[in-house]
């Protein structure tokens, strides 16, 4: 099922719109529902990351002292 909705693009971005569909034989409207899906994954899963972590903090679930000073002799870089 799909529905309907208007969107205001700046007139760059609509021709820039324009060029790519044109260019890959999808319709703007293919496109436009592909970013948005896209977008809309990406910020789902980054806000799902984002709440897991805070509920990790306010459970105290934090890395102790010697885990910290481990990963940072993994990634130290001897640059001299």
């Amino acid at each position: 099922m799909s529905t309907t909705m208007t969107v205001r693009l700046e007139d760059d971005v609509k021709n820039r719109l324009d060029q790519l569909a044109q260019a890959t034989h999808r319709s703007k409207s293919f496109l436009a529902s592909e970013a948005i899906r896209e977008f809309v994954e990406t910020n789902e899963w980054q806000i799902g990351e984002i709440q897991a972590a805070l509920s990790e903090a306010d459970a105290g679930d934090f890395a102790c002292e010697q885990d910290v000073q481990a990963l940072s002799k993994k990634w130290q870089v001897n640059a001299g």
